[in-house]
């Protein structure tokens, strides 16, 4: 920021030197120290403060910003369950009506026939038997003890290896 080269900071050292004199130079040298360093810090605490706004505002507006899309989201998504509760509801309503005109007529199947058909399947509604499935009788425990047991191999031995003759 400040530009002064070597041969400036010679200069200022000089007069100083004439001015100040050599008993008083090293005090008002570290007095000068001590309130630049002073001001060094100053600046920086300033800086970070300055850092620290910033961040803080855009984080602000990257709330804000979710915020909105969360709502948009809460919003969509309760439009979206009132229309299928809606399309659940009309399909309801227009099975019932499907099953009201089923029992109304003569020619459909009531409801309390078909809860009736589904209780005894062996039977069709004319009266007529229909195919029953024939499942395997279970086994007598007589005729399991008379069965004959398992054939087992007889083990035999292994022939012993025969020796050469030479």
């Amino acid at each position: 920021m400040f530009d002064i080269a070597f041969t400036e900071l010679l200069v200022i050292g000089i007069v100083a030197l004439i001015v100040i004199g050599p008993e008083r130079l090293p005090k008002v040298a570290r007095t000068a120290g001590q309130w630049i360093g002073r001001m060094n810090r100053y600046v920086s605490q300033v800086k970070q403060d300055i850092d620290r706004d910033i961040r803080l505002e855009e984080l602000r507006k990257m709330q804000t910003e979710m915020k909105d899309s969360a709502q948009k989201y809460e919003i969509l998504a309760s439009e979206t369950a009132q229309g299928v509760e809606g399309a659940v509801q009309q399909e309801t309503a227009s099975i019932s009506k499907v099953m009201q005109a089923m029992g109304a007529t003569d020619e459909g199947v009531a409801l309390r026939e078909w809860e009736k058909l589904r209780e005894t399947p062996t039977e069709s509604p004319d009266g007529s038997p229909l195919m029953a499935e024939t499942l395997p009788q279970p086994a007598d425990a007589e005729t399991i003890e008379a069965a004959p047991p398992p054939v087992s191999v007889a083990e035999t031995s292994p022939a012993a290896p025969r020796e050469a003759s030479a």
